[in-house]
């Protein structure tokens, strides 16, 4: 097989790591009816081509509110203040778009004056940044990661892979070991238990119990990052809507079962949902918006954004 060729195996794979990044390979070749041996085989390669399956840990069960900044910025500048954003511990990731002057931005914060810092401080300061808008994600229908790297394989959208902008639950606390266990998953969401287990200095039955309630509590999501391209989507697009508040979760929760759309999430302000979409070429989005958006109900403007570099999509760990 040819280094960058993927087939039907290839795909299970990556579905059924979808559905859970740390199922054993055992089971995986079990189902799929091929050998153990041949199934780790095809993930190592897959590897290679960028595969990481990430732990994530859920910013509405750990008390972190996420925000999308949008920043147009100076032809000159936009490289420079991507990558000084990149740098930020509390973002989550960066891309550049709408012909290298757009920037979106997803960052946690767990105080209003943390947000306030960069928001009111840092970024005004900039006169190459021409304009900020800050969105407070208020419900994130699919996509933790909020990357289009996060590529979706299946048309619906499973629990592991929402993380609720809202909760009713009191915010989880951690201990030492649970950040430790973070910061590992956020490297390789398959570490072993003997390796966690080495990390945090405690023993590999700890750290299963520690994993069973980060995951049974909520606070835990696992997500599947592989380039679509090596897929043929050759096309990564921010889509902002604006939907009548009577229709907005309806809207949501459809966007959240097409398989074309790696995340979306209902925000503040002029557009009230944001989602970013994998395509295989121009055609492919004038489709999914002619017959999937279009025959929603309640949507008024939409806006696209073709994305055209991704500057940041390392998850960090729990601070």
């Amino acid at each position: 097989m040819d280094h960058d060729t993927m087939d039907d195996l290839d795909q299970h794979l990556l579905r059924a790591l979808q559905l859970d990044g740390r199922t054993p390979f055992s089971r995986i070749a079990r189902d799929l009816g091929v050998s153990e041996r041949t199934l780790a085989r095809r993930y190592q390669r897959l590897r290679t081509l960028g595969l990481r399956i990430i732990g994530l840990p859920v910013s509405s069960r750990l008390g972190l509110t996420r925000w999308l900044l949008r920043l147009h910025c100076t032809p000159d500048a936009a490289g420079t203040i991507a990558d000084a954003l990149a740098r930020r511990p509390d973002t989550t990731w960066v891309t550049l778009a709408s012909g290298g002057t757009e920037l979106y931005c997803a960052l946690s914060a767990r105080t209003v004056e943390e947000r306030n810092v960069l928001l009111l401080e840092k970024l005004p300061r900039t006169p190459q940044v021409l304009s900020v808008s800050a969105h407070c994600m208020m419900r994130i229908f699919v996509g933790a990661t909020s990357t289009w790297h996060a590529t979706r394989f299946e048309p619906q959208a499973t629990a592991a892979t929402v993380d609720s902008g809202s909760s009713t639950a009191d915010p989880l606390s951690l201990d030492a070991t649970d950040r430790v266990l973070f910061t590992e998953l956020a490297r390789d969401g398959r570490a072993t238990l003997p390796e966690l287990a080495a990390a945090s200095g405690r023993s590999p039955s700890s750290v299963q119990r520690h994993l069973d309630r980060l995951r049974g509590e909520g606070a835990l999501n696992l997500s599947v990052d592989f380039d679509p391209q090596l897929l043929g989507y050759h096309m990564a697009t921010r889509i902002w809507l604006n939907v009548t508040p009577a229709h907005l979760r309806v809207v949501g929760e459809a966007l959240a079962t097409h398989s074309q759309i790696a995340f979306a999430a209902a925000v503040t302000g002029t557009s009230n949902l944001v989602a970013s979409g994998i395509f295989r070429d121009p055609s492919d989005l004038y489709d999914y918006i002619d017959q999937r958006i279009g025959p929603l109900p309640g949507i008024q403007n939409i806006e696209t954004a073709p994305t055209l570099r991704e500057v940041k999509r390392l998850v960090p760990g729990v601070t």
